[in-house]
């Protein structure tokens, strides 16, 4: 049963998220957008159905180097039955929060070791984060120097914050063992507090499987601003993949936050205004975004899948 917080989290977001997009839909041509998502062309469409399918592969393999830099040796087809399924499960829940909370909620139940399984998860979610730092950077260096919609200045200061933040969790063991109070450590709270941190905080010392896992990370970056590159040129937007660059790392972004459900409401927005600059029509920048979170989705649908053949057995 669904605890009443995280369903009126649920709704509070679902509010958010149908504001933003009744906003949006009050400013735009919807004929002209649905008319854009239905002429879509299917070559283009199918070509990013299969890098969603790649990108998925390619995420479990992160996860799973991950664990295994843990030391938990969970088999490949758990480690993939969890990342479908809690994927999917999320897709109904705040943002990629709800997928995260779900997939080390069930990783916690089969190794019985919380602090590792929401470590592994959080560590997983960070490198994804200071991946689109890094690739916004880079297209800073390949479109230019400035925009009107975002400032190089913006974006500079923007990565190295992500840059910092990140790096400043593989200490939170120092961290937290100086903000908590010395009475708090033997309390329940105390305990569970110290323990993540220091399950997060031992991965610093496994700098060749975080490489990896950064690799891997860019790799997954980069295969969802080509997916949205080609649906763009499958909508006939006349925008280089420089300024693909740019923008998309932060609409993925805006996707992370636990500000909408399954994607929708603010990062449609945050796309339609990104592309305005290079003159795109708000209809088609709004079906842009549309097809890229309903792309997104379709992914998820082997986790229904999984998820559907569990409850059946």
């Amino acid at each position: 049963m669904i605890s009443a917080p995280v369903r009126r989290s649920v709704w509070l977001r679902g509010a958010v998220s149908a504001a933003i997009l009744a906003y949006l839909i009050s400013r735009i041509d919807v004929g002209a957008a649905f008319t854009a998502l239905v002429q879509v062309s299917p070559i283009h469409l199918v070509a990013v159905l299969v890098l969603v399918g790649f990108d998925r592969g390619v995420m479990i393999s992160r996860w799973l180097l991950v664990l295994r830099s843990s030391g938990q040796q969970v088999a490949l087809k758990s480690v993939a039955w969890i990342f479908l399924v809690s994927s999917f499960v999320g897709s109904a829940l705040p943002a990629s929060v709800g997928g995260d909370a779900a997939r080390a909620y069930t990783l916690s139940r089969r190794t019985n070791d919380a602090s590792e399984a929401i470590a592994s998860v959080a560590i997983d979610r960070l490198f994804g984060v200071l991946s689109l730092a890094v690739l916004a950077s880079v297209g800073v260096v390949t479109w230019g120097t400035s925009t009107d919609a975002l400032p190089a200045e913006a974006i500079w200061t923007a990565a190295l914050a992500v840059g910092a933040g990140c790096t400043s969790v593989f200490w939170a063991d120092r961290v937290l063992g100086r903000l908590v109070p010395t009475t708090w450590h033997e309390s329940r709270l105390g305990i569970e507090l110290i323990g993540l941190a220091e399950a997060l905080s031992r991965y610093r010392n496994r700098r060749p499987a975080l490489a990896g896992v950064f690799v891997l990370s860019v790799l997954v970056q980069l295969l969802r601003v080509v997916q949205a590159y080609l649906l763009g040129l499958g909508l006939g937007l006349d925008v280089s993949l420089g300024y693909y660059l740019v923008f998309m790392p932060v609409g993925l972004l805006m996707l992370l936050l636990p500000v909408s459900i399954a994607g929708f409401g603010l990062p449609q927005g945050t796309i339609v205004w990104l592309l305005r600059p290079q003159g795109v029509p708000d209809s088609l920048s709004f079906a842009l975004s549309t097809l890229i979170i309903l792309t997104g989705l379709a992914g998820n649908l082997p986790g229904a899948w999984l998820y559907a053949r569990s409850k059946g057995q």
